[in-house]
């Protein structure tokens, strides 16, 4: 359904997206995880159609965007970061409107609102002006302008920022219901446990790069560590990180110094919390807290760029 070649881009002489390579099968659902910054929204601007990339190439079932855009934003309904809806206008309105301009009929744009609102679940609530609605109900509606002409690939930026959570998880839920029934999604987010629970497979994107790509299980195989003890001090001391680094089961530190905390990927925790601990102790630290994760992409992220995904 896509693939993305090795694609570049810069603003000003900075390079922004730098090499980006993935592909997504048809019916599938893909997520593109990283931090705010990480290049995910002007990849997926790039993908639409509406940002010319520099180099590379992007191909939509097989046709160039760059050669091709106006028959590429015809598969794709794009769900942007920002609202895209007329506030003054009514839910069933802005639908129409936007169905139109997807190049809809009036009959049809009418027919496919009323579809579209009910999939939303905003039917009741389709005369009122969307600058009446919550956040998460704009949201929702957001979504419903990218499902009016049915497209093949449906691309969804940050669509839960700031919201709700029932509109939340009524997202979520339809996402899931979308691709179930056949639809191809690209999900981008720095919510870990979105792309967890939508995603088949995920690319994890740092500094304009994709720096990992496979499975859930595959991208938590490659962690040094079996689990990891995020550990709270009173302050910090180089000689105690120092001393953990020397213990055997310890595989990778990664410290914060504004919490005064420390993140310690071990091969296992059994002996190896009761001995951190004394350490501490030795070293004149009290423990404040101590927490035990098991592996997940969070800690995926953390361990490949010593930061966390919402920093």
């Amino acid at each position: 359904m896509l693939t993305v070649q090795d694609i570049k881009k810069s603003f000003n002489k900075k390079e922004v997206v730098k090499g980006v390579s993935f592909s997504v099968e048809k019916g599938e659902s893909f997520g593109l995880l990283g931090p705010n910054g990480a290049g995910k929204s002007t990849t997926i601007s790039m993908i639409c159609g509406l940002l010319a990339y520099d180099s590379g190439d992007i191909l939509v079932g097989g046709t160039s965007v760059k050669k091709n855009p106006s028959e590429i934003k015809k598969k794709i309904g794009i769900v942007p970061q920002e609202i895209a809806l007329y506030p003054t206008m009514s839910a069933r309105e802005n639908l129409i409107f936007w169905g139109k301009m997807y190049g809809l009929s009036g009959s049809k744009a009418k027919k496919r609102a009323e579809e579209v609102l009910d999939y939303v679940g905003l039917k009741d609530r389709a005369k009122e002006k969307i600058e009446t609605f919550s956040g998460g109900m704009k949201r929702r509606i957001n979504i419903g302008a990218a499902l009016m002409h049915e497209p093949e690939l449906l691309i969804m930026d940050e669509p839960t920022v700031g919201i709700d959570p029932q509109s939340r998880n009524h997202i979520l839920e339809t996402v899931k219901e979308l691709n179930q029934k056949g639809m191809t999604v690209i999900y981008t987010s720095h919510y870990m446990e979105e792309v967890e629970y939508l995603c088949e497979r995920i690319g994890i994107v740092d500094q304009g790069k994709v720096i990992a790509l496979g499975t859930r299980t595959d991208l938590c195989s490659r962690l040094a560590g079996g689990t990891v003890i995020k550990l709270g001090l009173s302050q910090l001391k180089e000689e105690f990180t120092n001393q953990l680094k020397e213990f055997e089961q310890v595989e990778k530190i990664v410290t914060d110094h504004e919490h005064s905390s420390l993140e310690i990927f071990v091969k296992s925790h059994q002996n190896a919390v009761a001995d951190i601990i004394s350490a501490a102790i030795g070293a004149g630290l009290q423990v404040v807290s101590l927490e035990l994760q098991e592996p997940n992409l969070e800690t995926l992220f953390l361990q490949l760029t010593g930061r966390s995904l919402r920093d």
